[in-house]
């Protein structure tokens, strides 16, 4: 009987000792992301796609966050491609200087990757709000082919 109780006290102790640094983390993560809310600018991390005229568009780079189907019927020219929950797997593919803008269909998905991004430090990343749809339909510039 005293065995028993070991063991399972020695499981409760284990699986609080787990615990503590997930929640440490878990703090950190929270304390960045209100840090980062509490001082960014209302628009900051969004540009929409009136914006991207020719010396902008030719300036930045653009990651298609959408599915790869999505990605091979269309995308933006130049972009290359990087699945909304395949970003924070693939960092190395996420430039840190350079303005970076990530779209999806309409911004939503894209969105969640770009603020995780900005969290972890990335302030060159940008959403084009309304995403492949809104570049579609009211692009600044697209180029020719």
């Amino acid at each position: 009987m005293m065995r028993v109780w070991i063991t399972q006290l020695r499981s409760a102790f284990v699986g609080v000792m787990l615990a503590l640094p997930m929640s440490a983390a878990a703090d950190e993560v929270q304390k960045a992301m209100q840090d980062y809310t509490d001082f960014a600018p209302y628009l900051a991390g969004i540009i929409q796609a009136k914006q991207l005229t020719q010396d902008i568009f030719d300036s930045v780079h653009f990651i298609d966050t959408r599915h790869a189907e999505d990605f091979a019927a269309g995308t933006i020219p130049g972009a290359h491609h990087i699945e909304w929950r395949a970003i924070f797997g693939t960092l190395d593919a996420v430039p840190e200087t350079g303005k970076v803008v990530l779209f999806c269909n309409t911004g939503a998905l894209s969105a969640q990757a770009a603020f995780g991004l900005r969290v972890l430090g990335y302030d060159n990343v940008l959403v084009l709000q309304g995403g492949y749809d809104a570049w579609l339909r009211d692009a600044g510039f697209r180029p020719a082919g």
